[in-house]
C-alpha cells in the first residue's frame, strides 16, 4: 500500500517538461508557479524565469506572447544556450533576460584587462558542478566572451599525510 501511495504521489509532480509547447500562461503558472524575474519584450510579451540563482544550478524560462501563450518552457542554463551569447551584441539586460540574474557579479583583471564579471551556477554537460563566467568589459555594458571553469563551492581539499 505504501508503495502504491508513493508512485502516486511521485507521479503527480509536473515539471517544466510536462507543459506542451503554446500553452496559456494559467497552465504553465500552474505547473512552474511564479516566475521569479520577468522582463517585458518589444513585442509586448514576457520573457519569464524562474531561476535558483544564486545557489542553484538550474534556471527555466519561456517567453510569453502577448496574448498569454508559451513558446516553449525550457532549461535555459545550458552550454547550447550560452552559444548564444557569440553571436550578436549582448548588453547587461539582453544576458539578464536570457539567462536571469547572475550568482555572483565581480570584477578581475588588471589595468587595461580589468572587467566586469558575471557568474552563473550550473550543471555544464547536466554533470560537472560549474561557473560561466561572462565578461562585460571594463565598463560592465557589453559581453567580450564567456567560459565555463568548475565551481570552487564543490572543490574539497584534500590532505595527503598531512600535507
Amino acid at each position: 500500500m505504501g508503495l502504491v501511495s508513493l508512485c502516486a504521489t511521485l507521479g503527480a509532480c509536473a515539471t517544466y517538461r510536462d507543459i506542451p509547447p503554446n500553452s496559456p500562461r494559467s497552465v504553465v503558472l500552474d505547473t512552474m508557479g511564479q516566475p521569479n524575474f520577468t522582463c517585458p519584450l518589444p513585442d509586448g510579451g514576457v520573457r519569464a524565469i524562474w531561476t535558483r540563482q544564486p545557489n542553484g544550478q538550474y534556471a527555466f524560462g519561456t517567453r510569453f506572447n502577448s496574448a498569454g501563450v508559451a513558446d516553449r518552457v525550457e532549461s535555459i542554463l545550458t552550454d547550447e544556450n550560452f552559444r548564444k551569447l557569440d553571436k550578436g551584441v549582448w548588453t547587461p539586460n539582453d544576458v539578464t533576460c536570457e539567462f536571469g540574474p547572475p550568482a555572483r557579479v565581480t570584477r578581475v583583471g588588471l589595468g587595461e584587462k580589468n572587467e566586469v564579471v558575471w557568474e552563473y551556477r550550473y550543471k555544464q554537460s547536466n554533470v560537472w558542478n560549474s561557473l560561466m563566467y561572462i565578461y562585460l568589459g571594463r565598463d560592465g555594458q557589453q559581453v567580450t566572451h564567456h567560459h565555463p571553469g568548475p565551481d570552487p563551492a564543490y572543490e574539497y581539499e584534500f590532505e595527503f599525510m598531512g600535507f
